[in-house]
């Protein structure tokens, strides 16, 4: 079984249907009012680009960058089918955010997820993402928690 992921538009019905399945995995674990969910008409604009898995055609997993102005981006929507976690998806799909992150001269990416997710905090942390305070305008809920990631390496110190 091959595994593609493209970007693609949230428009299609498949993708419809997976984002509503990333839903309720959501709203399973943290209360409504703390769920800060792209809805699938915001995942379409120019600001965003998504990201499909799919194996053998079907759509599997998904994440999107969101552009928070010139450096930096948010991720956003990460997800993958019960079945299919642990095999390193989410690792290649936020590997795919990265590089459009980066060639589109993205230097930092943040991220929130849900206090109960630790199997996403695995993900982040091995892609090297760090623990951070609430940014933009999310609030300091205790239902949240924050990483960011710098892509552009530091310049070397001189002297």
């Amino acid at each position: 079984m091959r595994i593609v992921i493209a970007e693609e538009s949230p428009l299609q019905p498949e993708v419809r249907n997976l984002i509503a399945e990333l839903n309720a995995a959501l709203l399973a674990l943290t209360p409504a009012e703390y769920c800060y969910h792209m809805t699938v008409d915001e995942m379409a604009g120019p600001e965003t680009t998504v990201f499909i898995a799919r194996e053998d055609g079907k759509a599997v997993g998904c994440g999107a960058l969101r552009r928070l102005g010139s450096s930096a981006g948010e991720v956003k929507r990460m997800f993958v089918k019960p079945a299919l976690q642990g095999r390193g998806l989410g690792g290649r799909l936020l590997t795919a955010i990265e590089a459009r992150a980066s060639a589109d001269g993205i230097d930092t990416l943040l991220l929130e997820t849900g206090d109960r997710h630790p199997a996403a905090w695995r993900v982040y942390e091995r892609a090297g993402f760090t623990r951070r305070g609430p940014f933009g305008d999310y609030p300091d809920t205790g239902f949240s928690v924050f990483y960011e990631k710098c892509l552009v390496a530091a310049p070397p110190i001189e002297g």
